[in-house]
């Protein structure tokens, strides 16, 4: 290895809930380092949410990121010219990192008018273990599966 590797930057729990997860979502959905404004679309969607389900907006969320979180995907293996797909385990924190981001772009592609209204339904429909982000699980396990036969490339 030729350079350091980077140092773990360590994220303050968000003021509301008190949650880590909560402020890593923040973080993942802020765009041009405008926390505020992404802190106000995740508190009005968690709002939302108690509204329409009648339960804790935080509940659903985490509820939404563990059934989006893959245990498994694809990495590229190049063996003697041929490039394979290996299937790997997903590392705890590389899963968190992916269901957020899934969840985060297929609640931009969604109908609403409000960021805030896409966000709610994405999280609602992922905690039900339904919607894109759901999906997007499923194809990437079933991808692995697949691709089960190249498993000793994996080193």
């Amino acid at each position: 290895m030729r350079k350091r590797r980077a140092e773990k930057r360590f994220i303050k729990p968000d003021p509301k809930y008190g949650e880590l997860v909560v402020s890593r979502f923040i973080n993942v959905l802020m765009r041009e380092g405008k926390k505020s404004v992404a802190r106000n679309i995740v508190y009005k969607a968690f709002d939302i949410i108690e509204n329409r389900t009648k339960k804790p907006g935080i509940e659903i969320f985490k509820q939404a990121i563990s059934n989006v979180s893959p245990l498994i995907e694809v990495r590229s293996r190049r063996v003697g010219g041929a490039t394979y797909q290996v299937p790997t385990e997903v590392r705890p924190e590389r899963r968190y990192a992916l269901a957020m981001r899934w969840i985060k772009t297929y609640s931009e592609l969604r109908g609403e008018k409000t960021m805030s209204l896409k966000l709610a339904q994405e999280l609602i429909s992922a905690s039900n273990n339904e919607g894109s982000a759901v999906k997007k699980k499923e194809d990437t396990h079933k991808m692995a599966e697949a691709n089960k036969a190249f498993a000793h490339f994996k080193w």
